[in-house]
């Protein structure tokens, strides 16, 4: 859920030894900067972690890149989540069930993440340049798209992203700012009320689609009479 995003590179050539330990330290020390609050540069990461600079920025050059490995590491299995339920409906409401504890536990670090994406936003805005690539944020769309995969054919490709776009709203940390944050409404709740929309909204898009293949079907019969 198809859009193209620009996303930091997160691909690893696969490393072994002392490379991947040092790799993952720089992570899991970033991890827990981030849960606490704070979005590490990638020298503040390599301090805490007891890494020198010049080594640690072999891994990452630049805080998008650190972050963007971070996140990646606080979605986790989420990236891995897929389904062989047939019914587009129940793969949405699975993708959501399935992906709402890892997002909680990790709400501290996406919201860091965030912050980054708001701050560089706002440099671009005053048009101040920015030290390397600008973090994105887009993992839901290939998520959600997969999650919808059996309507394709059943909707055409506009109907099937509007869908897309529209339940990117019921997924992911937007959730929490929402609904926890704003709404003050407790986890319970918050599942069930993003699982009902996530559902109203698959239904409509079909109901949509069924209504615009039926006029095209009457228009069509029309004109032969």
């Amino acid at each position: 859920m198809s859009v193209s995003v620009q996303k930091v590179d997160v691909k690893v050539t696969a490393l072994t030894g002392a490379s991947a330990r040092t790799r993952d330290l720089m992570v899991r020390t970033a991890v827990d900067l981030m849960q606490r609050g704070k979005t590490p540069s990638v020298s503040d990461a390599a301090e805490a972690a007891g890494v020198s600079r010049a080594t640690a920025y072999r891994y990452f050059p630049t805080q998008s890149a650190l972050v963007e490995a971070v996140v990646h590491h606080a979605l986790g299995p989420i990236l891995e989540w897929d389904s062989t339920l047939d019914c587009a409906e129940e793969r949405v409401f699975d993708l959501l069930a399935s992906s709402s504890t890892r997002i909680i536990e990790f709400e501290a670090t996406f919201k860091a993440a965030l912050g980054l994406s708001l701050e560089q936003w706002a440099q671009t805005r005053s048009n101040l340049a920015l030290s390397g690539p600008q973090f994105r944020r887009g993992h839901r769309i290939e998520l959600l798209e997969k999650a919808l995969s059996p309507l394709r054919g059943k909707l055409t490709e506009a109907q099937f992203g509007k869908l897309a776009k529209a339940l990117s709203l019921t997924f992911g940390l937007e959730v929490i700012l929402v609904l926890r944050d704003i709404w003050k409404v407790d986890v319970s709740e918050m599942q069930d009320v993003a699982t009902w929309a996530a559902r109203a909204l698959v239904r409509a898009a079909l109901a949509e689609a069924q209504t615009s293949a039926a006029r095209q079907l009457t228009g069509s019969g029309a004109g032969h009479l």
